[in-house]
């Protein structure tokens, strides 16, 4: 699965007891992998700078994950001919994402844990607010050019009587510089071309004989030209339409049909430039973004670990990955192991039992009593979602009382 829950409990000897406790039973029951969250000791600051600190951090949380959301879907935009490859390029610092959460460590050099919690949570919000105000600049030129090109090339598709010319006819097809004869385009079904051959000449007066040739077919018809007097151009269109011949208003002009060639070239070159100077900038930025999300989890933990469970700082953070179908029963687990930090419930830890064996599910806390974050880090959109097992409060932080 690619969910991941982000606890912490209390730092003292009973709760440690009651984390191995969880260890214990999430390994026998197959429930979860579990990994300690390593949090360095920062500055705690004032209480009242933490409760403003906390609800900033929730906005920036809510922020930071949806620039890497964006960022993994336009890569998948970017990498429109190998989406299946996308995945394998979204990495942090150089390896899978799930690795990078399983093993993290705090960056000391991006983020120096002496200077105020603020200062940390500013650096962070300054850089995934450069990283989104970038991505909108790169992705705005590069879907310019791609919009442009795509239109141009809507143009060659369909059938004759819709698709652009330009890359079909040549200038020998036509009579061109005439004062009195023009060629016109027609595109005849392919259950009529005997029809055509054979009706053409006589459709208006002063029609050239033997003048017509197919210089394209597709599925349903072909095009021929039929040169004759520009007096009786109209004419000869009306009776073609009665005779289901369509006539293309179309006029053979070198330098439009060039420039129109040049365009589609031009811009298909622009595109082939600008893809791999972007991808490369959206695969680190995606990774400096996402480096910088799980920063910010940290310290949203630290924070609300404070908040929650006093001074001095002591606290285990723990990384847990559900396994499939097993959200309700870890979940139940969790309630179970820690409804002692709910001072009612405080003796009845040691009562608690699972049989992995024969998945007895435990009992459920009204409510959760240690801190849980919900971590899901399938970023990529599909047709089919993950069936989102989570209990309230994901994918946020539970609710601290701060009263």
């Amino acid at each position: 699965m690619s969910e991941f829950w982000l606890i912490s409990a209390p730092g003292d000897k009973v709760n440690l007891q009651a984390l191995e406790r969880m260890n214990t039973v999430t390994s026998k029951a197959n429930l979860s992998s579990n990994n300690k969250f390593l949090i360095p000791d920062l500055k705690v600051g004032t209480l009242d700078a933490l409760v403003g600190l906390s609800d900033e951090l929730g906005k920036l949380d809510s922020f930071a994950e949806s620039v890497i959301k964006k960022i993994a879907q336009y890569i998948g935009e970017v990498m429109e001919d190998s989406k299946d490859k996308v995945q394998e390029n979204l990495l942090a610092n150089g390896v899978d994402l799930i690795s990078y959460l399983t093993r993290f460590e705090w960056d000391m050099a991006k983020y120096p844990i002496k200077q105020p919690l603020k200062n940390i949570s500013e650096a962070l919000a300054k850089q995934i607010t450069q990283i989104e105000t970038d991505l909108k600049s790169r992705t705005a030129a590069y879907n310019n050019i791609k919009g442009n090109l795509q239109s141009l090339e809507r143009k060659t598709v369909g059938n004759l009587l819709t698709r652009t010319l330009a890359d079909i006819v040549n200038k020998e097809d036509f009579v061109l510089n005439s004062e009195y004869l023009i060629t016109l385009l027609v595109v005849v079904p392919k259950s009529n071309y005997a029809q055509w051959q054979k009706t053409y000449e006589s459709l208006s007066d002063m029609v050239v004989p033997r003048s017509t040739k197919m210089i394209a077919e597709d599925t349903e018809g072909g095009l021929f030209t039929v040169t004759l007097f520009r007096k009786v151009m109209d004419d000869f269109k009306a009776k073609a339409r009665e005779n289901r011949f369509m006539v293309r208003e179309f006029y053979f002009d070198e330098k439009e049909l060039k420039c129109e060639k040049e365009e589609i070239m031009k811009l298909a070159s622009d595109k082939k430039q600008q893809y791999g100077p972007l991808l490369r900038w959206l695969k680190v930025n995606f990774s400096e973004a996402f480096v910088a999300w799980i920063h910010v989890k940290a310290l949203r933990v630290f924070v609300e670990s404070v908040l929650r469970y006093g001074l001095p700082v002591n606290f285990q953070a723990m990384l847990l990955q559900p396994s499939k179908k097993s959200v309700k029963r870890l979940r139940d687990v969790l309630n179970a192991v820690f409804k002692h930090l709910d001072e009612v419930a405080a003796a009845s830890i040691m009562d608690v039992g699972v049989q992995s064996t024969a998945g007895e599910t435990m009992a459920i806390s009204s409510e959760q009593d240690y801190i849980f974050a919900r971590l899901c880090i399938n970023l990529i959109k599909t047709s089919v979602q993950e069936p989102d097992h989570v209990a309230p409060h994901a994918p946020g932080f539970r609710p601290i009382s701060r009263g």
